[in-house]
């Protein structure tokens, strides 16, 4: 069997984070695989902490990023940038990552070009279009596009078997997140001895900019006055918005700390260190379960209900007495924060890039010498 040309695709962080043990991986398969990596540079300064972290060297970097840059421009650009580069490569499969306007505009690219879509991390879903706002429709019309579909979780292939995608290009193969998390942090998770507790908070979205963003912000100083140990830390987003909301809201507590955005290995220790987490982040979500951190979801429904299910996650919402209640939930009832902390980790084992690379050899393979890989599952569950 010939090698299989790979080119893998992405522009910002949270794709960096999750291709990059697919990235490496391919690499130190060359016998079996020729790897070309292209980075769009959709987001500049936190996709090269990623790149300079896994010591990623890009073979293509499209740099498309500018001031003001909107959801259209991006696309464009990536739509005529990317082409030139497929044009000239020509790979066997393109894999993109999740939910990004990059992932949508490479897998179009793509698709213009009659070349193989490979989505990792494909079947997530809400089923509203605008929330959360583009992703949702992002990873939807990526998997209209895509010919073979890693599927981190049963769920998720369970959504796609609904929109009538072909049972045998879909493969569960768990989640790349905990792939980079175990070479980050390892695999030993030590508990944190700490007098103080901290709570780790990231908030971003569009669809929480503004009023919703106000009222976590309040309840959550309201909450620090009943609880004289507790301290919060804000990786504050680049985003204006964010940022002056932030500022003006938190800057004055000497409690709360708010800090720059952090590169991947020192947030993953934030995040270690941490008594809870509340995140608006869908990243967060698979991450915190193998750290054993409860996480208080700021969203009113999430892609990634298998955490809710198994009960490490809390969808919240941004309404005051709903945050307020399951704050101090966890902060005064030492059973239902050890039931969050303990559930089980529903998202992987560390082995989904080995995973994603045994499937496109199979799909690769026309004589089928390579069995079907054997897929992610809990509790040998699928």
């Amino acid at each position: 069997m010939k090698k299989i040309k790979v080119m893998t695709v992405f522009g910002t962080r949270p794709e960096a984070i999750k291709m990059a043990p697919i990235v490496k991986l391919l690499h130190d398969n060359r016998d079996d695989f020729e790897a070309v990596t292209v980075v769009t540079g959709q987001h500049r300064e936190m996709l090269d902490q990623v790149l300079a972290l896994f010591n990623i060297q890009p073979d293509y970097d499209l740099d498309i990023m500018e001031p003001q840059q909107t959801l259209a421009s991006v696309t464009n650009k990536i739509l005529v940038e990317l082409g030139k580069v497929l044009t000239v490569e020509k790979p066997d499969i393109v894999l993109v990552h999740g939910d990004t306007t990059t992932t949508f505009a490479a897998s179009l690219a793509s698709f213009y070009q009659q070349i193989a879509i490979g989505h990792v991390e494909a079947g997530l879903r809400t089923w509203d279009k605008y929330s959360p706002f583009p992703e949702e429709m992002n990873r939807q019309l990526t998997d209209r596009l895509t010919d073979i579909y890693f599927a981190p979780t049963s769920e998720s292939k369970h959504n796609l078997l609904l929109e009538n995608i072909d049972d045998t290009k879909i493969f569960i193969t768990g989640n790349t997140a905990i792939d980079a998390l175990k070479q980050t942090v390892g695999a030993d998770i030590a508990p944190n001895t700490s007098d103080k507790r901290m709570i780790l908070l990231t908030m971003h979205r569009r669809e929480n900019q503004g009023t919703a963003m106000v009222n976590v912000l309040k309840t959550i100083l309201a909450v620090m006055q009943d609880f004289e140990d507790l301290e919060v830390t804000v990786p504050v987003h680049p985003n204006p918005k964010v940022r002056s909301v932030m500022q003006a809201l938190l800057g004055d507590n000497p409690r709360v700390h708010l800090i720059e955005p952090q590169d991947v290995a020192s947030f993953h220790e934030l995040m270690k260190a941490s008594y809870f987490i509340m995140t608006d982040s869908g990243g967060v979500q698979e991450e915190a379960p193998f750290l054993k951190k409860p996480v208080l979801v700021l969203r009113d429904n999430t892609e990634r209900p298998e955490g809710v299910e198994a009960g490490t996650l809390k969808l919240i919402g941004t309404e005051p007495e709903h945050v307020k209640d399951a704050m101090t939930t966890l902060l005064s009832n030492d059973f239902e924060y050890h039931k969050m902390a303990g559930a089980q980790n529903p998202y992987g084992d560390g082995d989904a890039a080995k995973r994603i690379l045994a499937s496109i050899q199979y799909y690769f393979d026309d004589d089928k010498h390579h069995a079907r890989p054997e897929e992610f599952s809990v509790n040998g569950q699928q």
